[in-house]
């Protein structure tokens, strides 16, 4: 494939891939495209998937990859539309049958204490399905009780006496407070935005991927790029977050950016690695191809951080 090829091999993906191509990329929002995602292709398949009672898989979280919590994760970053009555249906029994005696959402009868990483992602679900705010109050509750001293969350603070924050949590936190903010939602709005301030100075201090000690590389994992990513980090998960926040560049994130750029093949794409292991709904993207999401999300990425380097790419086209 010549580079020159990549926005239409974009285009000829999946109609929510189509949508945020034109929306994200080509700067033209279609609704017309975003009304067929849940009629269409990829959209249409995980509605189906739905159960009887409410549910995808067999409840709120299992089996974990096809149970609805990362179903409705799926749906959102599909660009579902926000009134998909079966979504916002779920989403209200979630809401109102799967809180905790803490307030979060919890769906283990064996562990006392709500994990802080499931609810980050339940926030950013509820709120782009635009679930009702009263609702959401004990999860807030929660969620701000559970921030960490440097700034960032872990799901581990609350049951294993975690004493510095997570990457991975504290990006599925951000991801909720930035769905909650521009959702129109104010409950503790104030208290939030100074937590997303924290958060993304704690991911910067470790230049998406590094110790904020010694530089070396966190875990190599942060480097792969899967999708779906799940509850997992990896630094385009991160800088995907970041340019659709709006945040400013900073000099911290030119390493991940360099990274991201090295990533790219000769023919303009971005490849997918191997899969998160678990049952799936279907498969998307097969493992080790050339990848419409990843190349989707990295283009969408340069477009933000590294203008001119993006310009190259679409001259091409």
């Amino acid at each position: 494939m010549d580079q020159a090829d990549v926005i239409p091999w974009l285009l000829d993906g999946d109609v929510s891939i189509q949508y945020q191509v034109y929306r994200d990329l080509l700067g033209t929002d279609k609704p017309e495209l975003r009304n067929k995602i849940a009629g269409e292709g990829w959209g249409r398949r995980f509605l189906s998937c739905r159960g009887p009672g409410l549910h995808w898989g067999d409840g709120f979280y299992n089996p974990k990859w096809i149970s609805s919590h990362y179903t409705l994760l799926d749906l959102k970053n599909l660009a579902m539309p926000r009134d998909t009555e079966p979504v916002r249906e779920t989403i209200e029994w979630i809401i109102n049958h799967e809180k905790g005696s803490d307030g979060g959402i919890n769906p283990s009868g064996t562990i006392k204490q709500s994990d802080v990483c499931i609810n980050g992602m339940a926030l950013n679900y509820a709120c782009y399905f635009g679930a009702e705010e009263k609702g959401l109050y004990s999860l807030i509750d929660f969620l701000l009780g559970e921030k960490m001293d440097d700034g960032g969350f872990n799901c581990h603070s609350n049951r294993k006496g975690a004493v510095h924050s997570s990457l991975h949590t504290t990006l599925s936190v951000l991801e909720g407070i930035e769905e909650y903010d521009r959702n129109g939602y104010t409950y503790r709005l104030a208290e939030l935005r100074r937590a997303k301030k924290s958060s993304r100075e704690f991911i910067l201090a470790h230049r998406l991927y590094k110790s904020d000690k010694t530089g070396e590389v966190i875990n190599p994992r942060f480097l792969k790029l899967c999708y779906p990513g799940r509850w997992s980090y990896d630094i385009l998960k991160a800088l995907d977050y970041f340019q659709y926040a709006g945040t400013p560049y900073d000099k911290r994130m030119d390493d991940a950016l360099d990274e991201i750029v090295r990533k790219r093949t000769k023919e303009g794409q971005w490849k997918i690695p191997a899969h998160h292991t678990g049952q799936v709904h279907f498969a998307m993207e097969q493992a080790g191809t050339p990848s419409r999401w990843n190349t989707l999300r990295a283009l969408r990425v340069l477009r933000k951080y590294r203008k001119d380097y993006y310009r190259e790419i679409i001259d091409t086209i």
